[in-house]
């Protein structure tokens, strides 16, 4: 169902535009940093995995971006920003944004990084951008009117997930740093065993989009994905054909107050997506 904007001056496609803009803009911050020295980084090890000045400079700019256009018509949630024990946001928009989804592979330089923006409406995607800088590749979609693909000399074209394979052929694109035995037990019991490593879940999602992974299964442990974590590609991959549900079939649901998305998830293209929940009981 689409809805209306936030903001009465602009529409939701209006402020898709600004926002691959400052996405744009971002990724070159990004790159920028990518190219320089482990120590201009200054990484810090956090509980819930690194942060480096990138992190930060990224945050600012997007968030300062957003704001001057949509002020306080919209809640702002993003990975820098947000304070263990933050209640759930009032507002019925709210902005949740990772600057910097994949800091570990951004750190080893596997050029699997992404920035995920994305606008909820009561809990639920409505408009995300997902840009890769090392790919030089930006996605970018809103509720109803599909997933584009966006290079950085502006040419776009409609993406779809593929279908058509059997089950057994499916390829499972997997994390490269977030691998609990628990995971690779769950991953054992599935019908398909073909695995593809990937960094961030931007990178994750893109693979799917891009025809080179089928599906992405998250399990949380100690720790969880957090909304900033799915919300865009979430919305990438849905608007592009494909599924992403919690393993009973719910939506993801953003803003709750735990930014952690605790149990099993699971991202696909869709066309084997019930036996593959049935298989992660």
């Amino acid at each position: 169902m689409l809805v209306n904007s936030p903001l009465p001056h602009l529409t939701l496609a209006d402020i898709l535009e600004r926002t691959i803009e400052l996405s744009q803009a971002a990724a070159v911050i990004l790159k920028s940093y990518y190219r320089g020295s482990s120590e201009d980084l200054q990484v810090l090890d956090k509980a819930e995995g690194p942060v480096t000045v990138a992190d930060k400079a990224v945050d600012r700019h997007i968030l300062a971006g957003i704001q001057a256009m949509c002020g306080d018509s919209c809640g702002y949630l993003t990975e820098e920003t947000y304070q263990t024990g933050d209640l759930e946001l009032s507002q019925e928009w709210v902005w949740i944004i990772d600057p910097l989804d994949g800091t570990r592979d951004f750190i080893d330089k596997t050029g699997e990084y992404a920035i995920h923006i994305a606008l909820t409406y009561q809990h639920r995607p409505v408009l995300a951008v997902v840009a890769i800088p090392e790919s030089d590749l930006l996605y970018a979609a809103i509720e109803g009117g599909g997933t584009w693909q966006i290079t950085t000399d502006g040419v776009r074209k409609a993406v779809r997930v593929k279908q058509g394979k059997q089950i057994t052929d499916l390829v499972v694109v997997a994390s490269r740093n977030h691998r609990s035995e628990q995971l690779v037990q769950l991953l054992a019991k599935l019908p398909c065993q073909q695995q593809r490593k990937v960094g961030s879940i931007g990178c994750k999602i893109a693979s799917i989009v891009e025809h080179h992974a089928d599906l992405y299964v998250s399990l949380s442990g100690k720790s969880a994905p957090k909304d900033w974590d799915l919300a865009a590609p979430e919305l990438i991959l849905t608007e592009a054909g494909g599924k992403f549900t919690h393993q009973d079939g719910s939506l993801p649901k953003y803003n709750q107050g735990d930014v952690s998305q605790w149990g099993c998830l699971i991202a696909s293209t869709g066309e084997w997506h019930q036996q593959i929940l049935d298989a992660c009981e």
